[in-house]
C-alpha cells in the first residue's frame, strides 16, 4: 500500500530502521500470544497463575528497543513480559517460569511471571510493590561507584506502586546521588481494583519529578516509537552522567489483573471495550503498512511464525521435569539446608 503525503510527512521513526520497527511488532505480537497462552494454561489446570500485559505491548516493546543489551540492567515489575522478551529472554524461558520447571533460571521457585536472568541483566523481584526499587537504585549506585560509564538501570512499575513509601525513598536516593537510573512508570490506570482517581489527587505522575529535582516526561505508551524516543532520551542522559529521570507512559490494562481476578466487579465491559479502540497492536500494524515497512501478507506470516514459536516453546517447557523435592532449600539458606539448624 502506498503511503499518502500526510502519512509520509507525519511519520517520525526517531532513527529506527525498518528491521527494528519489524522487531518491535514481533515483540508486541509475541507478548499477546504468550499472554493468551498463560491464561489458556491456567484454565486447563496446567499452571496455577498467570498475568497479562495486554495494553502494555507498545510501551514495553518500545522501551526494550532503547535498552542496551550487555550493559544496562533492568529492574522490572510483574507485568513486564514484553521487556523481558525485548532484552533477550526467549518464549521457552518465559514458559519454563510459568510452568515452574527445574530448568527455569529461578529453579522453578519463583512466582509465575517473576522472571530473572543474570546473563540478560534482568534483576529478580518481589511481588511486594516497590520492594525491587531500593535494589534497583542500589545497583545504579554500584555502577556509579565503580565508574562504569555508559551503563544505567531501567526500573519499571505500575501507577499503584508510586503510592508506596519505597518508591519515594528510591526516587529521593537516586536524585541526591545523581545515579544512572531511569524510573519508567507504566500508568495503566488501575492498581488492581483501585482506579487512578482513588489513589492520587494529581494523576500525572511525571510531575512529581520536580519535587526531586529531576527531569520528567510523559509520553504515549500506546505508541512504541514515542515510547522508544522517551526511554532512549532518559537512558542516554543516565549513560552520559546526567543523572536519573522520571518518565511516565500512559497505557491501559485490557485484561483482569491476573487469572485470579474478576475485573468486571470493579469496571464495566463497555469501559474496557471503549478503551480497546486504542489497542496498540493493530494501530502499529497499520503504521507499518501505511509507511511501506510491511504488508498485510507479511504481518500475517509473522503472526503464524509467532504462534509456531509459542507452540514449540510450550511443548518443550511442559515436557521438562519439576525441581527435585530434595532441592527445596537450595539457594535459600546459607550452610545447612535445614532452616532450623
Amino acid at each position: 500500500m502506498a503511503k499518502t503525503q500526510t502519512q509520509a510527512s507525519t511519520f517520525e521513526r526517531h532513527a529506527l530502521t525498518d528491521e527494528q520497527l519489524r522487531q518491535i511488532l514481533r515483540n508486541m505480537l509475541l507478548q499477546r500470544q504468550l499472554d493468551n497462552r498463560g491464561f489458556q494454561l491456567n484454565r486447563q489446570g496446567k499452571v496455577p497463575f498467570a498475568l497479562g500485559s495486554e495494553g502494555h505491548e507498545a510501551l514495553q516493546a518500545g522501551a526494550a528497543m532503547a535498552f542496551t543489551r550487555g550493559k544496562d540492567l533492568l529492574a522490572p515489575y510483574y507485568r513486564d513480559l514484553g521487556l523481558a522478551l525485548g532484552i533477550g529472554l526467549t518464549p521457552y524461558e518465559i514458559l519454563l517460569s510459568i510452568f515452574a520447571r527445574a530448568a527455569d533460571h529461578n529453579g522453578g521457585r519463583q512466582f509465575p511471571n517473576h522472571y530473572s536472568s543474570k546473563a540478560a541483566g534482568l534483576l529478580s523481584f518481589s511481588s511486594i510493590l516497590a520492594a525491587h526499587l531500593p535494589h534497583a537504585v542500589g545497583a545504579a549506585f554500584a555502577l556509579k561507584y565503580r565508574g562504569e560509564s555508559g551503563r544505567a538501570v531501567l526500573a519499571t512499575c505500575g501507577d499503584g506502586t508510586t503510592s508506596e513509601g519505597e518508591w519515594h525513598e528510591s526516587m529521593n536516593f537516586a536524585a541526591i546521588h545523581k545515579l544512572p537510573f531511569v524510573m519508567l512508570v507504566e500508568n495503566n490506570e488501575w492498581a488492581i481494583s483501585t482506579p487512578l482517581d482513588k489513589q492520587m489527587a494529581q494523576p500525572e505522575i511525571w510531575k512529581r519529578a520536580v519535587g526531586y529535582g529531576l527531569p520528567g516526561r510523559r509520553f504515549n505508551g500506546f505508541d512504541p516509537i514515542d515510547t522508544y524516543a522517551a526511554v532512549k532520551e532518559a537512558l542516554d542522559r543516565a549513560h552520559s552522567g546526567g543523572g536519573p529521570s522520571l518518565i511516565e507512559g500512559t497505557c491501559y490494562r485490557f485484561l483482569a489483573h491476573s487469572t485470579d481476578d474478576n475485573d468486571m466487579t470493579y469496571r464495566t465491559r463497555d469501559e474496557v471495550l471503549a478503551r480497546r479502540k486504542l489497542d496498540p497492536v493493530p494501530r502499529f500494524e497499520a503504521v507499518l503498512v501505511d509507511n511501506g515497512i510491511m504488508t498485510a501478507s507479511s504481518i500475517e506470516t509473522l503472526r503464524k511464525d509467532v504462534l509456531r514459536e509459542t507452540n514449540e516453546a510450550t511443548d518443550a517447557a511442559e515436557a521438562m521435569p519439576y525441581p527435585e523435592p530434595g532441592e527445596l532449600y537450595t539457594h535459600v539458606y546459607e550452610g545447612a539446608w535445614q532452616p532450623w539448624q
